[in-house]
């Protein structure tokens, strides 16, 4: 069955890094915002890396990532896909990312795991040229890495948050 994303990019013209996922889970799907499977550990990351606290429900979700000039969003418009499966995607149609690149100052690209690294390559690169630089998936499934090991790995982010 074809899933479509329904969930807003998070951004505004202070944006200066976008940061991009797959195709929203089961559970973000149901909450209609990202990253809300309580063991993905975006959320964790993100505050270690900007050393704040772990925002607890959607609006300090967004504020955490506005305060700090991250826009979010997904790669994927449309797709099917079984469960949350990244591994199952088929038949893409990629989002439009020209409003965000247009509106904000977007300095730097990056994609949480490989499956939305893949698909941006696939997809988007070819529309706006722009190269994204990949980061290990803040999934539980990817179990090879530890919170100390993402939030380590996701530390790059900060120089493009400099001004």
């Amino acid at each position: 069955m074809i899933q479509v994303h329904t969930i807003a990019p998070v951004y505004d013209r202070n944006s200066k890094i976008l940061i991009l996922g797959s195709f929203p889970s089961v559970k973000s799907r149901e909450q209609q915002f990202f990253y809300g499977h309580k063991q993905n550990r975006f959320w964790r990351v993100m505050a270690g890396v900007l050393d704040c606290a772990v925002p607890e429900d959607i609006p300090q979700k967004r504020a955490m990532l506005l305060t700090h000039h991250i826009a979010l969003w997904d790669v994927i418009a449309s797709c099917e896909i079984e469960g949350s499966s990244d591994a199952s995607i088929r038949g893409v149609r990629p989002n439009d990312l020209s409003g965000i690149l247009s509106q904000a100052d977007i300095r730097a690209i990056y994609t949480n795991g490989g499956k939305a690294h893949e698909l941006y390559r696939k997809y988007i690169l070819p529309v706006n040229g722009r190269e994204a630089h990949l980061l290990p998936s803040t999934s539980p499934a990817n179990a090879g890495y530890s919170l100390e090991r993402l939030m380590e790995a996701w530390r790059v982010i900060r120089e493009d948050l400099q001004d």
